[in-house]
């Protein structure tokens, strides 16, 4: 089957940053040699040195460790494992009609402080409906997003409990915007089905679409506003694309061992 090397999935091409600590992550632990984080670049018209020279710089600001040429995830970017698990089998709380409110805290804020509290708040899956306000249905545990971001919202913001006056199904329609996230999830759904079948017949011309489309498949499912039922528009695909992805997951762990020893 022929598959599009350069899916057009995202907005800026991915760097050698972004194709190291997205294999990594997929890894149980994640690390891996230098040579082999190499030569997966190398996939990707990667310069050896501009490999190098990224995973020098993850060390530099404590996203890998690096002992005896081997190269491991952690701090932030290590913690983003677990509310990734979450996100591929989200377990929901009863929302029971109510949302979640931050306000944020009076007082002069830096740029910086704002710019943080926004990608908190994001990886927190709220939305803001003004400035300084942001909500969503209280239907998510803690573990849903990195502690980090708790932190950065918790440290800026009030949190209150309400329950609002407008149409729940009504101010997520508005707030998130959901149907433009199901039609999206319904094209990854299809290029991630198409990619698997090809890695699971042994195609290995299929690894980097693959490592692309699985990439925006699974940012795509973190980006999920997991809407309790009563306010989720019908036919709803997060779990289709979440089964998807379970199954390109299997294929593509296969794929990568094979290539690497074919190496």
């Amino acid at each position: 089957m022929q598959l599009d090397r350069n899916i057009d999935l995202f907005d800026r091409p991915l760097t050698a940053r972004s194709v190291i600590a997205s294999l990594l992550l997929g890894m149980r632990p994640p690390r891996l040699s230098a040579a082999r984080l190499v030569q997966w670049c190398g996939l990707f018209d990667i310069a050896e040195g501009t490999a190098r020279v990224a995973l020098s710089r993850m060390v530099e600001r404590g996203e890998c460790t690096t002992a005896e040429g081997t190269y491991e995830l952690v701090g932030r970017m290590r913690a983003r494992q677990p509310a990734q698990e979450w996100s591929l089998a989200p377990a929901t709380e009863s929302s029971s009609g109510a949302w979640r409110m931050a306000v944020v805290d009076p007082g002069p804020r830096s740029a910086g402080e704002r710019a943080a509290l926004r990608d908190a708040m994001r990886r927190l899956r709220y939305a803001e409906t003004r400035e300084g306000l942001w909500t969503r249905p209280a239907n998510l545990p803690r573990r849903s997003a990195p502690e980090d971001a708790w932190r950065v919202a918790e440290a800026q913001c009030t949190w209150w409990t309400a329950y609002p006056d407008e149409s729940g199904r009504d101010l997520a329609d508005r707030l998130f915007v959901p149907h433009d996230w199901a039609k999206r999830a319904r094209v990854l759904g299809d290029r991630l089905a198409a990619v698997t079948r090809a890695l699971d017949a042994g195609d290995h011309a299929a690894l980097v679409p693959g490592f692309v489309t699985g990439a925006a498949a699974l940012a795509h499912v973190r980006a999920d506003p997991v809407l309790p039922p009563e306010v989720c528009p019908r036919s709803w695909p997060g779990n289709r694309l979440r089964d998807g992805y379970r199954a390109y997951q299997g294929g593509f762990a296969v794929a990568v061992r094979d290539w690497f020893r074919a190496s």
